[in-house]
């Protein structure tokens, strides 16, 4: 199983976990997982953890800054199947009928260089590769936003790829972590 984590997943674990990460479980536990390839760091992830929150991801977590552990996404090309996806049910069709073609165009130029869209265009393509694909974000389906396109869950649920929060993550490794709580030298 290959886990993608989003921005807002490395945030909140700076902020709700780390904190009481006494022994360095929990930051072993994510850095030990990124180097096995089982959790990625994508690009333009490490890129938005550089400058949300005061840096405080990359401060915290000196790994997300690693040139050798983020995966380069400049070959995940849109097809033309993910435009039309992206144009009929990835988009807030509210939104869309009141915007101009232009700026429908703009915002979904950024939103192909943005991170979501390349979770997104990672998962599908270790979908094809018969790989196992969880996305971790702290979005919620729910578009609350005004933004002209879905959040990654409500994506996730389209495309069929399973999409977990944190709390989720952390309970699903809970004996993994335990034993890097109890044995902090492994």
């Amino acid at each position: 199983m290959i886990f993608v984590i989003d921005t807002s997943t490395w945030i909140s674990l700076v902020k709700y976990y780390k904190p009481f990460d006494i022994n360095s479980a929990i930051y072993n536990f994510f850095k030990q997982k990124i180097v096995n390839g089982e959790f990625l760091i994508l690009s333009e992830v490490a890129q938005e953890c550089s400058f949300v929150a005061k840096s405080m991801v990359t401060k915290e977590l000196d790994f997300i800054s690693d040139s050798s552990l983020i995966i380069k996404t400049a070959n995940l090309i849109p097809d033309k199947k993910f435009y039309n996806l992206l144009d009929n049910q990835f988009c807030n069709k509210q939104q869309k009928r009141i915007l101009e073609d232009f700026e429908i165009e703009v915002l979904t130029n950024n939103y192909l260089q943005d991170a979501d869209s390349k979770i997104i265009l990672k998962a599908i393509q270790l979908k094809k590769e018969q790989q196992e694909v969880t996305i971790v974000t702290e979005e919620t389906a729910t578009s609350n936003d005004n933004k002209l396109f879905k959040k990654i869950p409500a994506i996730c649920n389209i495309l069929e790829i399973d999409c977990i929060g944190l709390p989720q993550l952390i309970k699903d490794f809970k004996t993994e972590i335990s034993i890097l709580i109890e044995n902090p030298r492994k």
